[in-house]
């Protein structure tokens, strides 16, 4: 089955490439939270922001995955990895001129591999300008890549980024970048008996590499073939480097055909009524307001108000529509992972504070109360964690009359006129201004 072809590559690389403290728990069963959801995000794909102290294996362990998830040799994932600088330049980046056609009056772009290839990696992110982030933003987004007059569009467009933590609050990316992360996690130190081992690590990620097939890859994307014919290529590269690793290593690197099929399986799952019902309570409370009828970043909540004890008044702003597009891709990939039918409140509780710890933007003097508890997550995530917990308490206490509004409001708009359910929770009136301006 390629579920367990895919959680053989977790355990391979949990146990012999990235030496990691588990460190989320779901269903009674442990794993490490960015090893997991770089699983989830290759599966997907989806795009992933990596941050940490420098040299926790951020950068490291998104290539051991994207190598073996992608079935790419190392060397050619090493040659496609983008560096972040002040000086990074859109030529480096996208593509540069065919400098030769262009002396004969004609427009060819020489398209760069970070471009082409299926699955991308920016190291240290955060240390691009925000003007040189504007240039990934519709690509990371959509994977289209335009140069001069010529676009390339990805069929696969998977993404992994690092960043370092700096002595200024955040992360220094610009919120549209930062939404355009599915999920964020952190790569944490293993502690000083794992930090030790290592150096073996080493040892097998040489068996990773294959210079041959490199070249050969290489050669191809640097081709003046049409873009689909050189994924052509790549593929038939893809597949003879999945059997070898396979020969060598016993571990057989997922093939695009297969990664179609999987995410074929993932789609397919559905979100169970409890799963669905919190998701929505969570979105009502991160982006509503009775006053000014949404989160703006710009009005402030007053006091006295009487949604107060409610997230949206700790907030600064309105939650955008990409997270719950994050939420329920990786609640369903994190079910199929596990192996069950369908995504529960579980998963959903568990995916939730990753997707959200980059977007939300709190109040100051909230934030500044909070960030002295003691905590083993950065600030950010842990403060989506102890919101998530909060919305999870108050969903609990009131689920089946929620699920009941719910049946109400979907009556409603059937047009049998029933009175809808009345409550204290923001999900009660956003339930009412639906029906009422349907």
């Amino acid at each position: 089955m390629l579920r367990d072809r895919v959680k053989e590559i977790y355990d391979f690389v949990d146990q012999s490439l990235y030496y990691n403290i588990r460190d989320i728990e779901i269903k009674s069963k442990k794993f490490n939270s960015t090893l997991l959801f770089s699983i989830l995000t290759c599966c997907l794909p989806g795009k992933q922001l990596v941050v940490g102290e420098p040299g926790m294996g951020k950068t490291t362990s998104s290539e051991h995955l994207a190598c073996l998830f992608y079935s790419l040799p190392l060397e050619l994932i090493w040659s496609s990895v983008v560096h972040g600088n002040p000086e990074q330049t859109e030529e480096k980046i996208v593509g540069r001129p065919d400098l030769g056609k262009l002396n004969e009056g004609k427009e060819e772009v020489i398209w760069s591999a970070f471009a082409q290839l299926p699955v991308k990696i920016v190291d240290e992110i955060n240390r691009l300008p925000p003007s040189k982030q504007d240039l990934l933003l519709d690509s990371v987004d959509r994977g289209i890549w335009s140069y001069l007059n010529e676009v390339i569009i990805n069929e696969e467009n998977c993404f992994f980024a690092t960043a370092n933590y700096t002595e200024t609050t955040g992360f220094e990316l610009t919120p549209r970048m930062l939404d355009r992360f599915d999920i964020i996690v952190e790569s944490k130190h293993p502690g000083a008996i794992l930090s030790y081992e290592i150096i073996e690590s080493r040892e097998i990620e040489k068996k990773l590499r294959n210079p041959t097939l490199a070249r050969r890859a290489i050669e191809i994307l640097n081709s003046k073939l049409e873009y689909e014919n050189k994924m052509s290529k790549i593929e038939e590269i893809s597949n003879e480097y999945s059997d070898l690793i396979n020969e060598k290593l016993g571990i057989a690197p997922i093939k695009k055909k297969e990664r179609i099929k999987l995410r074929e399986e993932i789609y397919k799952l559905e979100m169970d009524k409890d799963a669905e019902a919190f998701s929505i309570v969570l979105l009502a409370e991160l982006s509503f307001c009775r006053r000014y009828g949404q989160k703006r970043t710009n009005e402030e909540c007053l006091k006295g108000c009487h949604y107060s004890e409610y997230l949206c008044y700790r907030l600064k702003s309105c939650i955008s529509n990409r997270f719950p597009q994050s939420l329920i891709s990786y609640s369903k990939a994190l079910a199929w992972f596990l192996g069950d039918s369908q995504a529960d409140i579980e998963h959903v509780i568990t995916i939730a504070p990753y997707a959200l710890a980059h977007r939300l933007r709190w109040r100051e003097d909230y934030y500044m109360r909070i960030l002295k508890d003691e905590r083993s997550d950065f600030i950010e995530l842990y403060l989506a964690k102890l919101c998530v917990n909060e919305v999870l308490k108050r969903y609990r206490e009131q689920s089946s009359r929620i699920k009941l509004a719910f049946k109400q409001a979907a009556e409603a708009l059937e047009g049998n006129k029933n009175e809808l359910l009345s409550g204290d929770h923001p999900i009660y009136e956003e339930i009412r201004r639906v029906v009422e301006n349907y």
